[in-house]
């Protein structure tokens, strides 16, 4: 599919260009030759590729290192960056992120619906290509709906495209029935699509993407029975896997491997991304450190032996820190004396005279700690120019959906232990297996594997708005790395940065006022 993305951003013209459409057939009407008009369009089963091609640019990527990067598991580097108002929670619904998020939401809604009313234009005898084209459609359509209610909450239900007049007019449809209109569109989705694909077609969605993100729509929503049964179906698909290493994962060589269920494609010279300057450290090229992890996020990795770092009899020793530590922490981030892309070492450490010593510059890490997922050594050339494909879904969110799911509902069984274990003892992690714990116990482990083994990939805010956790994590100060001076353990304590977390109203943010001025009708979130 990489190369079909070559033919994405004509195609979105494409589709833009059937608003011009007009009903008078008058002869002084010409075809325009400045784009592809739909008159000519929807004519051909490559037509109706390329258009549903189009709706996979509308997925996320690097914006997703900024809705972990507000939680408690992150910060944002530079508190002049718009997003620190999230954090601090100074923000309204005249916010850049606010609208952003929203905006781009629709524009995916938009392309899809576009796709889902002009596909049946196109002449084919190939059912089964159209109805699977269809279905991509519907599975991309409803990845924004779940995305939107589980920031906004209740959102305009939009199934077809709507005119700028009808737009100012459309009201919001409540959470709930929006939720029943993606359950309804994955699990027909889901009986219309392949279990896999060749080559030529990676990283479209497949069966088992649509019921992955069923399973997400619904444990997003509480509702567990749902949600473990979706995952579960995924899981007896027999399709996908865990990579046996986990440090493997965000690396060019396991593109497409049999862990990933959905991604968003990208290819060199044509579709790129800039993850490596966004977020890399800043001794790499200048990079941005934009969010950076916490001292929050990276006491929640235990010690090898399984134990929590509070812990006496865990082993753990401050002035190694990183030591016989869980290693997906130095698998996900770069801590002192790690190995950069560009050559020699990250060194955070104030007084240390490194090139990433916190407060050196206003990019350097304020926290001491930086991304290592998606910066790749083979990126350092081209840092600015990235096509590592980015992973939405990967089975690991499944089993840790599933596990969660069950233990909410207190059906604790082999199969919630083996779905956890399996994610905790990759070749390359090797955690000790959990056993016969309580529910509250296992909830609280589950819930820190879902932290630790997917942080910074989009999850961390939807999970602690639903926990309902995120009064209690977000508010505070931010602190990042603890170091030694003089024989004294000094942490970093940023200064004038202050989380703040209102429970009235932050469990939502507020409908954008840009859209409220447009149409009055969409109301407003409690207490914005």
């Amino acid at each position: 599919m990489k190369k079909n993305i070559l033919k994405h951003t004509l195609i979105v013209l494409v589709l833009l260009s059937g608003l011009l459409q007009s009903c008078r057939k008058d002869i002084l009407e010409t075809i325009p030759d400045d784009r592809i008009s739909a008159a000519v369009f929807w004519k051909t089963e490559a037509d109706a590729r390329f258009a549903v091609n189009s709706v996979y640019t509308s997925l996320d990527a690097t914006n997703l290192f900024v809705l972990d990067g507000i939680t408690d598991i992150g910060h944002t580097n530079t508190v002049f960056t718009a997003e620190y108002a999230i954090e601090n929670g100074s923000y309204d619904a005249t916010h850049s992120r606010v609208q952003a998020e929203w905006q781009s939401g629709y524009r995916g809604i938009f392309l899809a619906n576009d796709v889902l009313e002009n596909i049946g234009r196109v002449q084919s005898t190939n059912t089964a290509l159209i109805n699977q084209f269809r279905s991509e459609a519907r599975a991309l359509r409803a990845y924004h709906y779940i995305k939107l209610i589980g920031l906004y909450g209740d959102v305009p239900l939009i199934t077809s495209n709507v005119t700028p007049a009808d737009g100012a007019k459309v009201k919001r449809a409540k959470a709930a029935d929006v939720l029943a209109f993606i359950d309804k569109e994955l699990t027909e989705a889901a009986a219309a699509l392949p279990n896999s694909y060749g080559a030529a077609d990676r990283g479209r969605v497949t069966k088992g993407a649509a019921l992955a993100l069923k399973a997400r729509a619904h444990l997003q929503a509480g509702n567990f029975k749902l949600a473990a049964d979706a995952a579960k179906e995924v899981m007896d698909l027999n399709v996908y896997g865990l990579l046996s290493e986990y440090g493997k994962i965000f690396t060019y060589a396991n593109e497409n491997s049999k862990e990933v269920i959905l991604d968003k494609q990208f290819l060199a010279g044509t579709a790129t991304h800039n993850a490596f300057a966004f977020m890399g450290p800043n001794s790499q090229k200048a990079s941005a450190s934009n969010y950076v992890p916490t001292k929050a996020l990276i006491d929640q990795f235990t010690m090898k032996n399984g134990k929590l770092i509070t812990d006496p009899t865990s082993g753990f020793d401050p002035t190694k820190p990183y030591d016989n530590r869980d290693p997906r922490l130095r698998f996900s981030f770069y801590v002192d004396g790690d190995a950069l892309p560009g050559g020699g070492f990250y060194r955070p450490v104030p007084g240390q005279n490194g090139a990433d010593e916190v407060g050196k510059t206003q990019q350097n890490t304020s926290t001491g700690f930086n991304l290592k997922k998606y910066v790749s050594a083979e990126d350092f050339a081209t840092h600015n120019a990235s096509h590592l494909n980015f992973i939405l879904l990967r089975y690991a969110e499944v089993l840790l959906t599933y596990a969660e799911a069950k233990i909410e509902l207190n059906q604790i069984d082999a199969s919630v232990y083996k779905a956890i274990n399996d994610v905790r003892t990759r070749t390359d992690v090797g955690l000790p297996a959990l056993a016969d714990m309580t529910q509250d116990q296992l909830r609280e482990a589950v819930r820190r594997e879902r932290t630790v083994e997917l942080a910074f990939e989009g999850h961390r805010l939807f999970d602690i708005r639903r926990w309902k956790t995120a009064a209690q994590v977000m508010p505070g100060k931010v602190f990042g790395l603890t170091y030694y001076s003089g024989g004294n353990p000094v942490t970093i304590e940023l200064p004038s940065v202050v989380k703040t977390f209102d429970a009235s109203k932050h469990y939502l943010w507020p409908v954008p006022q840009r859209e409220k001025l447009l149409n009055p009708d969409l109301g407003q979130n409690p207490n914005w």
